[in-house]
């Protein structure tokens, strides 16, 4: 029994200390998680409808890193023992649609929807790098994940807009509304 105690006061302690390091990092890891699971089902739907075209490749090699980069936040979820979004299966089928719906308007839209939330992407990850570094502490895990997690999420943009995203139809509408919604998106997700 008294090792039992023991263990579970190191993870009281470890747990506690993380949070003492920086107040940020439950948030951080939260919207980052349901960023990430967002971004999963916009290429699940884009491949759901893409898969079988010449751009199935390319969605397909842009989804491969968007399930890492889910996969890794949700270790670190129960690493740090953050509490998801409860918002999680709205999100799920939220962007699988809009994948699935820009999909359906043709490859231009898909890639114009990757813009979109590729820009929100981008610069929701350099606020949060910015964010950490304040922290003398800085926690070296997070802050090179986010790095690399931001500059995979900024290639997917450049590919996007090399793959005709400005020759969708509304391209300027179109994005504007996706990155809309990508910004209420993270705004719901740190709290709820």
């Amino acid at each position: 029994m008294l090792r039992n105690n023991s263990i579970l006061h190191q993870v009281r302690r470890a747990h506690s200390a993380t949070l003492k390091k920086n107040p940020h990092l439950d948030t951080i890891i939260r919207v980052d998680h349901a960023g990430e699971l967002g971004a999963d089902r916009i290429y699940a739907g884009q491949m759901a409808v893409l898969g079988n075209t010449p751009e199935g490749p390319l969605i397909q090699h842009m989804w491969d890193q968007e399930k890492k980069h889910r996969e890794k936040f949700e270790q670190l979820i129960c690493k740090y023992r953050v509490r998801p979004t409860v918002m999680t299966p709205l999100w799920n089928l939220a962007g699988f649609a809009l994948g699935a719906g820009t999909a359906l308007l043709g490859k231009e839209a898909a890639m114009a929807c990757t813009v979109a939330v590729e820009t929100v992407i981008v610069d929701h990850y350099n606020d949060q790098l910015r964010t950490l570094m304040e922290d003398p502490n800085v926690d070296k895990e997070i802050l090179e994940t986010i790095t690399k997690f931001r500059d995979e999420e900024q290639e997917h943009h450049d590919t996007g807009i090399d793959h005709g995203a400005e020759q969708a139809p509304f391209y300027r509408a179109l994005t504007e509304v996706i990155k809309g919604g990508c910004k209420v998106a993270i705004a719901i997700s740190k709290t709820i």
